[in-house]
């Protein structure tokens, strides 16, 4: 079964809003952009640009099956697309352990995501975690973040502020 990230009815309209949000409600339904409730916002975009942005939703919207099961893949929550970049965000609302987690979340949607599209010719390329309980709670280190980039050819980041290039 292939898999297109970029042609599904999880993706929004593009938005060129300076500033939105990303929301998660969890309440089992998927993560949405927002440009009026900021509290509603588990990661702030700032687009100074006012790029076409185009937000889609993965986890809880994106059929994924695990390869011979009727079981549902681990996914982040949701890319954002624009002309020049590709950013994936897996959004949390717990204490430190949702690190690893969500790492493993973005690790499993990159996995996936260039079994299916292998040629991306983005120049901008990132997998953001977003914390709502530490929102700008710790650094990843240097090792961590060699490898992920060796691996997945994505920077990662920890952090509720997503600025697009």
């Amino acid at each position: 079964m292939s898999v297109d990230f970029f042609n599904t009815p999880c993706s929004e309209k593009p938005r060129t809003d300076i500033k939105f949000g990303i929301c998660d409600d969890q309440d089992g339904g998927k993560a949405y952009t927002d440009s009026k409730d900021d509290t509603k916002w588990a990661a702030t975009v700032n687009n100074q640009h006012s790029r076409a942005i185009t937000f889609t939703a993965i986890d809880h919207c994106m059929e994924i099956k695990k390869v011979g099961t009727k079981d549902q893949e681990s996914t982040c929550d949701g890319m954002l697309t624009y002309a020049e970049g590709i950013l994936f965000v897996e959004l949390k609302d717990q204490k430190e352990r949702g690190i690893t987690t969500a790492k493993a979340q973005l690790e499993n949607t990159l996995k996936l995501f260039l079994l299916y599209h292998k040629d991306i010719g983005y120049k901008h390329k990132k997998a953001y975690v977003c914390n709502l309980k530490h929102p700008t709670f710790k650094v990843i280190d240097n090792e961590t973040q060699k490898r992920f980039f060796s691996k997945y050819g994505f920077r990662l980041d920890i952090n509720t502020e997503i600025l697009i290039k």
